[in-house]
C-alpha cells in the first residue's frame, strides 16, 4: 500500500484540467479518447453517460481500489481510488494529460486551471462536526461559542487556501468536508458517511511557452507531499484517526 493509505479508510488522487473554451463532444473523438485510456488500463470497461452530459470510463467499484476517467463540458478529469502505489496514479493522470492536446484540442493556452487532490476519506456513523471540533479544536475567538450548555455543533468545516507565488497562480487549499445534517443531530438517527479531508494544489491561467501540463503536474505533485508531510498528516489526519477510532469505541 501507499504510504498515505494507512491513514484513512479510503484514499484518492484526482487530476482536473479546466479548459476556458468547451471541449469536442462528438462521437468519433470521445471514443477515440476513451479507447486510447483502455488500452493501457483494459479493466476500464464500464461507459456511460450521465444525464447532464458527462462522459465516464471507469472500473468496477465494488472492488473497492479503482481508476476512472470523465469528459465535461469545460473539463478533463482523471482519478484513482485506494491506489497501491502513489506512482500508479500520477502515471494514469499523466497520460490523460499527454492523450488531452492532440485528442481533445487541448492547448496549453486554454488551461483556465490545473488542479492535483489528495483526498482522505474516514467513513464514521455520528456527528462528524462534533468530531471535527474535538479533534482539531477551533481558534480561540469562537471557542467560548462550543461552550454553550446544551450546545451542539452542526457546522464546522475548517478551510484555508495559501498562495505559494507572488502573482497568485500557484494555490494550495486544505480543506475538511463533513457529512452531518442538523436533522440528524436532532433526531439522533446518524448514517454511516464519509467525512473528507481535501489537499488540494491549483495552478492558474494559460501555461508559459517553457512549461508542459506533465511539468506542471510534477510541481503540483510535490507541493501536495510537501504540505502533507509537513503541515497536515501530524496536525490534521492522525487527531481525526485517533479522535473517530476512540469514539469507535465509545
Amino acid at each position: 500500500m501507499n504510504r498515505y493509505s494507512s491513514l484513512c479508510d479510503d484514499f484518492y488522487i484526482n487530476m482536473n484540467l479546466s479548459t476556458e473554451m468547451e471541449l469536442p463532444t462528438n462521437r468519433e473523438t470521445i471514443l477515440h479518447f476513451f479507447e486510447r485510456i483502455q488500452k493501457n488500463y483494459p479493466s476500464m470497461r464500464n461507459f456511460y453517460c450521465r444525464e447532464r452530459g458527462d462522459f465516464v470510463l471507469e472500473e468496477d467499484k465494488d472492488r473497492g481500489d479503482y481508476r476512472w476517467a470523465t469528459i465535461e463540458t469545460r473539463r478533463v478529469c482523471s482519478g484513482q481510488v485506494n491506489p497501491e502505489a502513489i506512482e500508479d496514479a500520477m502515471n494514469q493522470h499523466q497520460l490523460v494529460l499527454e492523450l488531452a492536446p492532440y485528442m481533445l484540442s487541448v492547448s496549453p493556452l486554454d488551461c483556465e486551471a490545473l488542479d492535483l487532490l489528495f483526498g482522505f476519506d474516514f467513513t464514521f456513523r455520528g456527528n462528524h462536526n462534533q468530531v471535527v471540533a474535538e479533534a482539531l479544536g477551533v481558534s480561540p475567538a469562537m471557542e467560548r461559542i462550543t461552550e454553550v450548555p446544551g450546545a451542539s455543533v452542526i457546522n464546522f468545516e475548517p478551510s484555508v487556501t495559501v498562495a505559494l507565488d507572488e502573482d497568485c497562480r500557484t494555490q494550495c487549499r486544505l480543506s475538511v468536508e463533513t457529512r452531518t445534517s442538523a436533522y440528524q443531530v436532532r433526531t439522533g438517527d446518524f448514517s454511516e458517511d464519509q467525512l473528507s479531508v481535501y489537499v488540494t494544489a491549483r495552478q492558474y491561467g494559460s501555461l508559459g511557452p517553457d512549461s508542459s501540463f506533465k511539468s506542471v503536474l510534477e510541481n503540483l505533485q510535490q507541493v501536495c507531499h510537501e504540505m502533507l508531510d509537513n503541515h497536515v498528516i501530524e496536525q490534521l489526519l492522525q487527531p481525526l484517526k485517533r479522535t473517530i477510532a476512540l469514539r469507535r469505541t465509545l
